[in-house]
């Protein structure tokens, strides 16, 4: 007997966008329950669908014996030919079975199976829709609270937006609309879990991807968003078209669209800036809005700047509890020092950046591109003949420096004042200095009596340099390896 279950399939298409390829495999694994229930095992059932897939019957394939042991899976040749005239010993045969004749357990357990395959299908395809939805705005409704938890009704499924995922600003009532960010999907034994932010830098971004069709399209790009929900957000962006504003696009006319954008985030600060490769000009940028009158990269190699702002200037950079600045570093990647006019004119900045030059180029770095405000033509001119570092270049002559066609006279000036200012060269005096006796150094006089040397063999005596350990001789005045001044002196016995 076939069962139609054109409407059941309908209804589960509509209701639950199942296939209809899983909703007969769910058929499928209901019926063979059933019979396993019934008779025990189902490895003689058969399930048939028609051709429409709407109908559906369940067999027992029986082998047609002469004399039968097994009723499960043997069928009387008599009874066989009742069924079909042409049976013939040894052949297989399928019964139909009636599934009106399954007792009340069969049929209870079979209800069990459908109901479990269904929740299962109907998970995992909510679990694969929402998968590809993460990192994309969702709108649900307030449905309730627990522990500071809010749970939104997603339509299909509902959300849970954490306390930690919470702006302070924002409180909610029941059935108010809320607007979030996807940001994990997880498989629970109650159900699907989706995670939703309303905190995340990504749903400041999505949001101006909305408002901003310019953000959208990609002809104004976001370099980076930093945040501290609730309170203020500073946004870099840039354009590859120089026809277009990448401020004032996001701003809008009479700032419609950034009015737009805080208003959702329910009256937080947002600075929109303009990105630029120049971290000068990067950091003066960031610390918007207060007006910044210079900026001073005091170590390149760390990260270290000094901002310069007036008086009046200097609460609006710091911002409060020295919020705008610490956004600032974020979002420039710099560590920025806030200073006013008067206290930047009692450092003495000059002497500092050297020092930190001076500092990087002694321990480590020793390269003629690592020298701030180098010019990257000249060092790539002179690397491809060979000279990378500071030393090699020093150890030039006037001759050899004329051979290099592609640098100017003004080029080699430049880079010239450039390594004077950041660079302290120690030079090795060629004359021989006599060593005094410690005697001859407590008193002068007697040294000019008697102005003695101790004796040097015809080799020179070797010592260690106690700063770095290199081998030195009475005849240097400075390590070659560290640069540390040497005297030496020798006392009587």
């Amino acid at each position: 007997m076939a069962i139609d279950l054109s409407e059941a399939i309908h209804q589960l298409i509509q209701d639950r966008g199942m296939s209809e390829d899983l909703i007969q495999r769910t058929i499928e694994s209901t019926l063979l329950a059933a019979y396993k229930r019934r008779f025990g095992s189902i490895e003689h059932a058969v399930i048939r669908f028609n051709d429409n897939k709407r109908e559906v019957s369940i067999y027992a394939k029986k082998k047609i014996v002469d004399g039968v042991y097994d009723p499960l899976s043997e069928i009387d040749i008599e009874e066989a030919r009742e069924l079909n005239s042409e049976a013939e010993l040894g052949d297989e045969i399928l019964i139909e079975v009636n599934p009106r004749e399954f007792d009340r357990i069969s049929v209870q357990s079979a209800k069990q199976t459908a109901k479990q395959s269904l929740r299962d299908i109907h998970k995992d395809s909510l679990y694969a829709e929402y998968k590809e939805k993460i990192g994309e705005l969702v709108i649900g409704y307030y449905q309730r609270e627990r522990n500071g938890t809010i749970y939104v009704e997603l339509g299909k499924t509902e959300g849970i937006l954490p306390k930690k995922y919470q702006s302070p600003r924002e409180t909610y009532t029941v059935n108010d609309r809320i607007k979030a960010l996807i940001t994990e999907v997880n498989k629970t034994p109650t159900g699907l879990q989706v995670v939703l932010s309303r905190t995340h830098t990504d749903f400041v971004r999505a949001v101006f991807e909305i408002e901003v069709p310019e953000i959208y399209d990609k002809t104004v790009e976001i370099h980076k968003i930093v945040r501290e929900p609730g309170y203020r957000t500073k946004m870099a962006v840039y354009s590859k078209r120089d026809d277009i504003d990448p401020v004032g696009a996001c701003v809008g006319l009479k700032g419609v669209r950034i009015q737009s954008v805080i208003k959702e985030l329910e009256g937080e600060k947002i600075d929109i800036l303009k990105y630029d490769p120049d971290p000068t000009r990067f950091i003066k940028n960031a610390l918007s809005p207060a007006e910044v009158k210079k900026v001073t990269i005091l170590d390149e190699g760390k990260h270290q700047a000094l901002a310069v702002v007036g008086a009046s200037q200097l609460s609006l950079a710091i911002g409060k509890q020295g919020l705008n600045v610490k956004l600032a570093n974020r979002l420039v990647d710099w560590n920025i020092d806030v200073k006013t006019d008067a206290q930047f004119k009692e450092m003495d900045i000059a002497a500092e950046s050297r020092q930190l030059v001076s500092q990087l180029f002694g321990d480590e770095f020793s390269r003629l591109s690592e020298l701030p405000g180098v010019d990257k033509e000249v060092v790539e001119a002179l690397q491809q003949q060979g000279v990378d570092f500071i030393e090699d270049y020093i150890a030039l002559s006037k001759e050899q420096l004329t051979k290099f066609e592609r640098i100017t006279t003004e080029q080699f000036e430049q880079l010239q004042k450039i390594i004077e200012e950041y660079v302290e060269i120690v030079e090795e005096e060629e004359t021989e200095i006599p060593v005094q006796t410690s005697e001859a150094l407590e008193n002068p006089a007697a040294a000019g009596d008697k102005p003695e040397s101790p004796p040097l063999s015809e080799e020179a005596e070797e010592y260690e340099c106690p700063d770095c350990g290199a081998k030195i001789t009475v005849t240097m005045t400075s390590c070659p390896n560290c640069g540390i001044g040497l005297s030496f002196e020798y006392e009587e016995e």
